[in-house]
């Protein structure tokens, strides 16, 4: 009789996904995974072919984690401030994941900063489309604007190098959602590329300060 799989391969991803969070994805080896479920490297072997395998596998759980994190912003009152917050907040409490699913190089086990950013985008869109009644087009360049300015914040503080509060942040995050949507609803062309950009220019040089 064929000996007992003493775990499954749920419990291997999961305290794969530990080290990672801990330790970061430099440090998931099938020892380290091993030294969490307090057994020898061999158990990772008999569910993955190799550890590049668990690291799609860690990396597609965290991408899940992130999801959640970002669809619980999408029911506050505010939904697009609400993804900035839980967005700031991932980068707070899950630095490691973050640096994995936004601050790796992509490869054939993680998707890099780009594939983690048209995620975001593709989770975001019909909410932006909705309230801020935007385009298709509109929707996604008021949100890789914003997201540009939320990835510099969340990488100073996985650094930890962020000389921000949470509430510096967030106000900018206001400051900054109010100045694109405004842009994009009263200048003709601007999420095209089509629009007069000289001209619009020397009006606002030209407008008298409030």
């Amino acid at each position: 009789m064929a000996p007992r799989v003493k775990f499954q391969k749920e419990e291997i991803i999961a305290a794969a996904l530990n080290v990672v969070r801990t330790k970061g994805i430099e440090a998931l080896t099938a020892r380290e995974v091993g030294a969490q479920l307090q057994v020898s490297s061999r158990p990772i072997f008999t569910w993955f072919d190799s550890m590049e395998d668990l690291k799609k596998e860690v990396s597609r759980m965290a991408m899940e984690k992130y999801r959640i994190c970002i669809t619980e912003g999408l029911k506050e009152p505010i939904p697009f401030l609400g993804v900035w917050h839980r967005y700031i907040r991932f980068a707070r409490e899950e630095p490691m994941l973050y640096r994995l699913l936004f601050l790796s190089r992509a490869d054939e086990t993680i998707g890099g900063a780009a594939e983690a950013m048209r995620f975001s985008q593709d989770l975001v869109r019909d909410s932006v489309m909705k309230i801020y009644q935007m385009t298709p087009l509109q929707a996604d360049s008021y949100f890789r604007n914003i997201w540009l300015a939320a990835f510099s914040y969340a990488a100073m503080i996985v650094n930890g190098d962020c000389p921000y509060t949470d509430e510096e942040i967030f106000a900018v995050g206001t400051e900054l959602s109010i100045a694109v949507c405004k842009a994009y609803k009263e200048i003709p062309g601007l999420a095209e590329g089509s629009y007069d950009r000289d001209a619009i220019f020397r009006k606002l040089v030209n407008s008298s300060s409030v």
